[in-house]
């Protein structure tokens, strides 16, 4: 069978076998692969110098106090006034007058008082806001006026003197309708000097009050009630004087008269101011006799019975004034 083969075959058959050998790998393959270690040569160091910051620029002071004193400038020449420049004008003055305006007011009572005075000076100008100032610097001077004996007799303004938004309000009440009435033109032309003129009429009123209360329970020798003008004790509600009355008068004519030299009235209608004041003065009297502290009437405090007051003084002066003007036509 053997011989029957191929002899190619036959060779392949009888030739022993041969081992494989697989290619060689070169000897940098085979051993770890490490790389070179490269020493940095290191200098001298060089110190750095690092430029200083750039200083940070401050505000121009003197180009803001300059922007600042322009604004408020503008604000009080502004005509006619503004909202804006109401509210400014009247923050520059708050700010100025504050040690006056804590002498008198609470730090309520200045908010509402900064309400009042941009109300005012928007309806009314420089002019109405200077009325309201000496109605302010007076009516604050005669409370504080003997003000340890007032409280030992128990009849001083509590918060010695200080007065708080319920008073303020109260005794604003009428002008700052007037105001609005005359911002909104309410009436037109026809009706723009009865607004001035209530507005002057109430706070000639609300003076005439204070400084009759005050001066009386200052210096009154003797009080009455007015209803029977029976003597009865300073202080007590209803009660005048002949010192606090004649105080009163002198207080509304001097404050007409500041409406007069300011342009806001005219002289008829200054005397008007106080022959109002003295008539509704005289009603608040009657109500702090007759309803003020008595039963029912708990809710009749005295800054409800000044807004009453002021209303009616102003209403009266419009009034009379109209009556004036028909009676001359």
């Amino acid at each position: 069978m053997a011989c029957g083969l191929p002899p190619l075959l036959h060779s392949l058959l009888s030739s022993p076998p041969r081992p494989i050998l697989l290619p060689s790998r070169p000897p940098s393959l085979l051993a770890p692969r490490t790389l070179p270690l490269v020493t940095r040569a290191r200098g001298p160091r060089v110190a750095r110098h690092l430029s200083p910051a750039p200083p940070r620029a401050l505000p121009d002071i003197a180009a803001a106090a300059a922007g600042l004193r322009d604004a408020v400038t503008g604000a009080f020449q502004a005509s006619p006034p503004t909202w804006s420049s109401a509210a400014t004008t009247n923050l520059a003055i708050f700010v100025a007058g504050t040690p006056l305006l804590l002498s008198g007011l609470s730090a309520s009572g200045i908010a509402a008082a900064y309400v009042l005075g941009t109300l005012t000076w928007r309806a009314f100008g420089a002019q109405g806001f200077l009325l309201v100032a000496a109605y302010f610097v007076v009516g604050t001077a005669v409370t504080k006026l003997k003000i340890k004996q007032k409280e030992a007799l128990g009849v001083a303004e509590k918060k010695g003197g200080r007065r708080g938004p319920g008073s303020v309000i109260g005794s604003s009440a009428a002008g700052c309708v007037c105001a609005l009435l005359s911002v909104y033109n309410v009436g037109g032309g026809a009706f723009a000097e009865l607004w001035t003129l209530g507005f002057v009429a109430s706070f000639c009123t609300k003076l005439s009050d204070t400084v009759s209360s005050e001066i009386g329970k200052a210096y009154g020798r003797t009080t009455y009630l007015v209803t029977t003008f029976k003597v009865v004790p300073r202080g007590t509600e209803g009660a005048v004087s002949v010192e606090g009355t004649l105080a009163g008068i002198v207080a509304s004519t001097f404050l007409a008269g500041i409406g007069y030299i300011l342009g806001q009235v005219n002289l008829p209608q200054g005397v008007l101011c106080v022959l109002a004041s003295q008539i509704a003065n005289f009603g608040e009297s009657l109500i702090g006799a007759t309803l003020q502290d008595k039963e029912g009437f708990e809710w009749l405090n005295n800054d409800v019975v000044n807004v009453v007051n002021i209303s009616a003084g102003a209403v009266l002066a419009a009034l009379m004034q109209q009556l004036l003007v028909s009676w001359r036509s």
